[in-house]
């Protein structure tokens, strides 16, 4: 597996991470947990060294962290973990909550739960609008001293927000959504972190799975999937939506290899610190998505995807009204 360097942090991983949020949250019942255990282990083997979970990917007892933290225990000295902090559960509802003293209480749980005495990248999940994000840095910077985190990171925030904090306590790493089917940060966000030297770690790279080809109008998702509360999910939007799927499809043809690895090597091609973390409960699909660090897409084949891809209209937002008002603060 090949590697990447985030940004200037000096933290080298693996040029495709894996998410495991899927493996206990947010797409229906949680994975068999042998079977998950089993995936990491074969992540690790297959050359992955970046992995991605939160303090709040929980599905009743099915902790993602505590999953996590006991399927690499065995090779935490050879990977980087990445967690998260910021958004609290309240009576079954996301609340986001950056202060400074909630911070210190997840990190002592974060550390329990994963097994281990540190945290490679430790991300505020959202950021709270009612803490100054100096204050938030000013935070995390105390717990690089501590040698609790060795570097920290947002995830969907927003420019202004980015430069802040990056100015109080340097950002190894920014996480927001990025896809050939969400491709704002393309606006600010990425020349933003460029210009700071911060490394870019797209998740949903696959369209939470839509770019894959395997869902269409007349999907039903099953309990607990979390996929039917976003717009771009309805069967009204999936199918207007199609022609997106139908180009990379037929792309990937061409190139005799899958639309999954056709969607991360384009976003592989685009900035060499650009990290992405798909996420799979299934072998064949961890296979399938590592295998998109080999594909290579030239500077012809990349002008031709840009060209499509300007011209496809999007149907759907990205988030409900509700979840949106959290992003890009």
């Amino acid at each position: 597996m090949k590697k990447r360097i985030l940004g200037n942090s000096g933290l080298e991983v693996s040029a495709i991470g894996l998410g495991c949020m899927g493996m206990s949250h947010g797409y229906g019942t949680p994975g068999d947990k042998q079977e998950m255990i089993s995936l990491l282990h074969s992540a690790v083997e297959k050359g992955v060294t970046f992995f991605d979970t939160a303090e709040v990917y929980v599905y009743g007892s099915d902790n993602n962290e505590e999953l996590v933290g006991e399927g690499l225990k065995p090779y935490r000295d050879k990977i980087v973990l990445a967690t998260k902090c910021g958004i609290k559960m309240v009576d079954g509802k996301q609340v986001v909550d950056g202060k400074p003293e909630g911070i210190r209480k997840s990190i002592e749980g974060s550390l329990k739960r994963l097994q281990t005495d540190y945290i490679d990248l430790y991300y505020l999940h959202r950021v709270d609008p009612n803490v100054p994000i100096e204050d938030v840095a000013e935070t995390m910077k105390d717990l690089m001293k501590q040698g609790k985190i060795r570097h920290w990171g947002l995830s969907e925030a927003g420019v202004q927000t980015i430069r802040r904090a990056h100015a109080v306590c340097p950002l190894a790493a920014v996480e927001s959504e990025y896809s050939m089917w969400w491709r704002e940060p393309e606006k600010e966000l990425i020349p933003t972190l460029e210009e700071l030297g911060i490394g870019f770690v797209p998740f949903s790279p696959l369209g939470k799975g839509f770019l894959t080809g395997q869902f269409d109008k007349n999907t039903k998702f099953g309990e607990g999937d979390l996929r039917p509360i976003y717009p771009r999910f309805s069967a009204e939007a999936m199918e207007a939506n199609q022609i997106l799927v139908d180009f990379v499809k037929n792309f990937a043809k061409e190139k005799n290899v899958t639309p999954a690895q056709i969607a991360l090597a384009w976003i592989l091609a685009q900035k060499p610190w650009i990290v992405p973390i798909p996420g799979t409960r299934k072998l064949e699909r961890l296979e399938e998505n590592l295998g998109g660090a080999d594909v290579e897409l030239t500077a012809e084949d990349l002008a031709r995807i840009n060209e499509a891809l300007g011209k496809i209209p999007i149907t759907g937002n990205r988030y409900p009204e509700e979840w949106a008002k959290r992003a890009g603060r």
